[in-house]
Formats: structure tokens, sequence, C-alpha cells
């Protein structure tokens, strides 16, 4: 990919999302940015991300539920909230909006 380089964000979402869409957007030195589409997906029981690089994620559009495991702390996040999860911080998707696509974007640094 050569500069200058434009796409949408909301473009070329499957109709049809049997799993949580993972998709590389830009990956450079030590940063990675990601498109996460969800709709109605879960983290799988049991599991926990723990990621080895901060995370910082915004919701672009819809809603979700993240949990973090250390203190059972749910967050609810809409359309257009972001926060920073530490290296290393175990959490999960615990809901995402059933029937709309719930479009995250992530950098890990």
């Amino acid at each position: 990919m050569k500069p200058p380089y434009s796409n949408n964000i909301f473009a070329q979402i499957p109709e049809q999302i049997p799993e949580e869409l993972f998709e590389c957007i830009l990956k450079q030195d030590n940063i990675v940015i990601e498109r996460i589409v969800s709709n109605g997906h879960i983290s799988p029981v049991g599991q926990w991300y723990d990621q080895a690089k901060d995370e910082w994620v915004i919701l672009l559009q819809g809603k979700a539920t993240l949990l973090f495991e250390k203190d059972q702390n749910l967050i609810s996040l809409a359309a257009g909230d972001y926060l920073l999860i530490p290296a290393h911080t175990r959490h999960r998707v615990e809901w995402t909006q059933p029937d709309f696509n719930t479009v995250w974007l992530t950098i890990h640094l």
C-alpha cells in the first residue's frame, strides 16, 4: 500500500457475518490498526483477551459491553465511546447489538 490510499471504514462489510470479522487496516512498526465488525457476537465462554500491547478502541457504530476480569467491571459502549485497555488487562466482549453491525476501530501499540 502506497500513499495516498483511501477507503471507507463502513465499506465492504458482508451481509452475513457468521463470526466476528477482524480486518487489519494497517500494520507498521509497533502499530496495528484493525476494523472489527460484530453483529450479536460475544467472546466465547471462558475466553479472555490478554494482549501483549496496549489497545485503544473506539466504537464507531452500534453498541457493546466489555467485561474486565480483575474487578468484574462492565463497561457499556455506544457510538463515539473510546477507551484505552492497558497491556495484559484481561477482558472479553459480553454483548454486542444483535441484528445490527457494531463497528470497532482498534489500535494496538
